[in-house]
């Protein structure tokens, strides 16, 4: 799904970004989300929280 329809960055995109450990400022640094309408940041904010609360919870259960 399409993230930033300016920057033309998807979901997979920021997900790549939060696998290697990059958060908000990280994304915004090197893919340019939020960086020209804005109207994206807060949807990648969301996905970012959402990748580390999945990345916590597999953890948890690969632990058990």
């Amino acid at each position: 799904m399409y993230v930033c329809l300016c920057k033309g960055i998807t979901d997979r995109d920021i997900e790549q970004q939060a696998i290697q450990g990059a958060d908000y400022s990280d994304v915004r640094r090197e893919l340019g989300v939020a960086t020209d309408c804005g109207a994206c940041g807060q949807l990648c904010k969301s996905l970012l929280r959402q990748y580390e609360t999945d990345a916590v919870a597999n953890v948890e259960f690969s632990a058990a």
